[in-house]
C-alpha cells in the first residue's frame, strides 16, 4: 500500500503563488510516477501536470510557463509550483501515484493507482 499525503492549499489572491507538495509512504521502493489533477465544483476530474521517474514532465496548456512539478526522490515528495494563479485554477488538487509504468506517465486518471485526500485551492479576484 501506498500512502500520499498532501499539503499546501489554501487561499491567494490572483497572481499570487502556492506550492503543493505531496509525500509518499509505503510502496516507494519501486519506480512510479505522479501526477497532479485538479477538480473544480461541478466539473471533472482534469490532468494538471504529471512527472515520470525519468523525471519527464507534462502540463495541460492552461498551466504551461505558470506551473511546475518537481520531485525529490530521496524524500519521495512531489511538488507543484503554482505562480501566476488565476480565479479558474481554484479547485481541489489531488496528486496520484502511477506504479504500472517504469519511466514514463500517464494523464489518464483510471491508470493511477493510489491518490490523496485533495487539498482545496481557492484564487480571489
Amino acid at each position: 500500500q501506498v500512502q500520499l499525503v498532501e499539503s499546501g492549499g489554501g487561499l491567494v489572491q490572483a497572481g499570487g503563488s502556492l506550492r503543493l507538495s505531496c509525500a509518499a509512504s509505503g510502496r516507494t521502493f519501486s519506480r512510479y510516477a505522479m501526477g497532479w489533477f485538479r477538480q473544480a465544483p461541478g466539473q471533472e476530474l482534469d490532468i494538471v501536470a504529471a512527472i515520470g521517474w525519468s523525471e519527464r514532465t507534462y502540463y495541460i496548456d492552461s498551466v504551461k510557463g505558470r506551473f511546475t512539478i518537481s520531485r525529490d526522490k530521496a524524500k519521495n515528495t512531489v511538488y507543484l509550483q503554482m505562480n501566476s494563479l488565476k480565479p479558474e485554477d481554484a479547485a481541489v488538487y489531488f496528486c496520484a501515484a502511477d506504479f504500472r509504468r517504469g519511466s514514463g506517465y500517464s494523464t489518464d486518471s483510471t491508470e493511477y493507482d493510489y491518490w490523496g485526500q485533495g487539498t482545496q485551492v481557492t484564487v480571489s479576484s
